[in-house]
């Protein structure tokens, strides 16, 4: 082959089905070789030691951007994105939703220029206005975010709102993430919690409940089945909402079910001293070694499909201004959630194998990303993180690059660190460091057709 443009050489691929030493040699931003011959190639990188991983595909972010960019904004989060190995997001903000094309566009214009990583992004199903479904799809949304109860500011669907949404997307061949609380569940529940004047942290556990998450989530894995629907059940807290979707999915439903590093590696009780520091929906449900195992396990069986951060940060000082009713949910989590995965495989709760799998591969091919995104392969999109498994550190708030400038793993120490990530064969981060160049592409969705770049 002719020389290319650059040649990743000494390196260990990692791929969902195994790792093996090879050469990665890339040519107008497109992997054209791996294997064991070293092409020539304008640029050389030794990466004796190092692990390759496809970069990450990052499918629940919440950048805030427009609507609440003091919160976070696309360059500082896709900043974080970038630094941590993440080279591709699918994003979508409360504070101002896309419901239809007209709001879509003119999001995509104003993020003209502003992105570190490739992006695709989602809409906000709305009740009552499924009409819409159709034209977001084609128009390049990558999924509809659809709420059961009304969190953020975007109104909840009941199981009829829901049906009808459902209905619609499978007419048009589209694909939902849901985000499942019963709205009369935790609408009671705060009801008698104010009643009783509670203001304490913990009220977050008996607003938030079990029971909220688990009847959404049957009620909404059911009517996806029946309308031979394609969706995903968003950040999955806790086994037993694992156990009803898998469930619904032997039946024949196509349902994938996504969580985040929050659900395994954080705890119930953590509320009482962290307070809205751990506010975030569904909360932390873990309480004991057993149930973070049992997480993990899930996550290497596939009941668990792929992992996301469900980036949505506030500043400490916004996390501060008020009590568990009223400060913001959310976590900021792009820049630990590559970290975390890479720390459970040196742990061996994971292998590197499964990261490739859960936050690139899986991730990719469920919202029509693959195979552009999510894997290393002659005619992929060269998007690579370099991997130094050895490297022994830990997790602090000074380091942390989004704009909350904190992250509830302060002080946890990991194995595994990524030390170099491409995008399209391009620098865009290296020892922590982002380049902020801002050279990420919207990447239309499924139901469009792609970029011809």
């Amino acid at each position: 082959m002719p020389d290319a443009d650059l040649v990743i050489a000494g390196g260990t691929v990692v791929l969902p089905h195994g790792r093996r030493p090879a050469n990665v040699a890339v040519t107008g931003g497109v992997i054209r070789y791996l294997g064991p011959d070293l092409p020539a190639a304008r640029t050389t990188v030794d990466a004796t030691g190092l692990l390759l991983f496809p970069g990450g595909v990052d499918t629940h972010v919440h950048l805030m951007d427009p609507g609440s960019p003091e919160r976070e904004d696309f360059p500082t989060g896709t900043s974080a994105a970038a630094a941590s190995g993440v080279t591709t997001i699918i994003e979508h903000s409360h504070g101002q939703p896309v419901r239809t094309v007209a709001e879509l566009r003119d999001k995509l214009g104003y993020l003209d220029g502003r992105s570190n990583v490739d992006f695709g992004l989602a809409a906000h199903a709305w009740p009552g206005r499924t009409g819409e479904v159709a034209g977001l799809w084609d128009a390049g949304v990558a999924f509809f975010k659809a709420f059961t109860c009304t969190t953020h500011g975007i109104p909840g669907h009941d199981a009829a709102a829901l049906s009808r949404h459902l209905d619609a997307t499978a007419s048009a061949g589209a694909v939902s993430l849901l985000h499942c609380e019963d709205e009369s569940l935790t609408a009671a529940a705060e009801a008698l919690l104010k009643e009783q004047g509670r203001s304490d942290n913990a009220l977050l556990i008996d607003w938030r409940n079990r029971e909220a998450e688990l009847v959404a989530a049957a009620v909404a894995s059911l009517l996806v089945r029946r309308a031979g629907a394609r969706a995903t059940i968003a950040h999955v807290s806790n086994p037993e909402v694992a156990e009803y979707v898998s469930a619904e999915r032997a039946r024949g439903a196509a349902l994938a079910a996504e969580s985040c590093p929050q659900y395994f590696l954080l705890r119930e009780d953590e509320v009482h001293e962290h307070g809205p520091l751990r506010k975030f929906t569904p909360p932390a449900r873990a309480r004991t070694d057993d149930d973070e195992t049992r997480m993990w396990r899930l996550l290497r069986d596939g009941v668990l499909t792929h992992m996301s951060t469900d980036h949505a940060p506030s500043t400490l000082a916004q996390k501060r201004a008020g009590d568990m009713w009223n400060v913001h949910f959310g976590l900021p989590g792009l820049d630990s959630t590559m970290a975390l995965l890479l720390d459970a495989a040196a742990r061996g709760q994971l292998a590197y194998e499964d990261v490739a799998r859960v936050y690139c591969q899986n991730p990719a091919r469920r919202y029509g990303l693959w195979p552009r995104k999510g894997q290393l392969a002659p005619g992929a999109d060269a998007d690579i993180a370099l991997v130094d498994p050895a490297v022994r550190r830990t997790l602090r708030n000074d380091d942390v690059l989004s704009k909350a400038g904190w992250t509830p793993f302060d002080g946890r120490e990991v194995t595994g660190q990524v030390v170099r990530t491409y995008l399209r064969g391009r620098l865009i981060a290296a020892d922590g460091k982002p380049a902020d160049e801002r050279t990420g592409r919207f990447l239309r969705g499924a139901g469009a057709a792609r970029d011809p770049a």
